[in-house]
């Protein structure tokens, strides 16, 4: 992640009128219609049905996007994970909707603390999934910081609404219940 978000130092080198010069040529390469950044989205749990509207059903990877939205996500194998080591995961977590976004769940926050506190091994996995977390909502802030210095309050090239649509996922981390217990260990 941290090589990720060291591209976008690259990218500020533009000036708004250098991007404006190819912007019209990005065509599928907008961010906001890469499906590939969906697909990650989806597949770690952040899911958001409203962004299928802007990809069309014949757009390639479209059909693996609509699939992904059913399906369980990284989040659900942590759960697995998390009860492989004795805990107990909510049913309701268990039968969630799987098109919805993941969210933060006290019980589930408890059980991780137990396991700081009684299988240290775990507590470096547990880390590196909030490195990982921290890095991606790194991207997100520094993306966000890139599009409104390049193109301001324009739509977005994809046809979103620009930065205003970006903004909805900052601060939105993908593992919940790692960060909501930060304060108690």
């Amino acid at each position: 992640m941290k090589t990720l978000v060291a591209q976008v130092d690259i990218l500020e080198t533009m000036t708004p009128s250098s991007f404006s010069s190819f912007r019209d040529r990005l065509e599928t390469a907008s961010g906001f219609q890469s499906i590939q950044f969906r697909e990650i989205e989806f597949v770690l749990g952040y899911k958001r049905e409203s962004t299928l509207q802007y990809v069309k059903p014949d757009f390639p990877g479209a059909d693996r996007l609509r699939k992904h939205l059913g399906e369980r996500t990284v989040i659900d194998h942590f759960y697995d994970f998390l009860e492989t080591r004795g805990a107990q995961i909510p049913v309701e977590l268990k039968n969630r909707d799987l098109s919805k976004a993941n969210g933060p769940n006290e019980q589930v926050q408890a059980e991780i603390l137990r396991l700081y506190a009684s299988s240290p091994e775990i507590s470096i996995l547990f880390e590196l999934m909030t490195d990982f977390d921290e890095g991606l909502q790194e991207w997100r802030y520094r993306h966000i910081k890139l599009v409104e210095r390049t193109i301001g309050a324009k739509k977005g090239t994809g046809g979103s609404p620009g930065v205003p649509f970006l903004k909805e996922s900052l601060f939105k981390p993908i593992f919940h219940d790692l960060w909501a217990i930060r304060h108690e260990m």
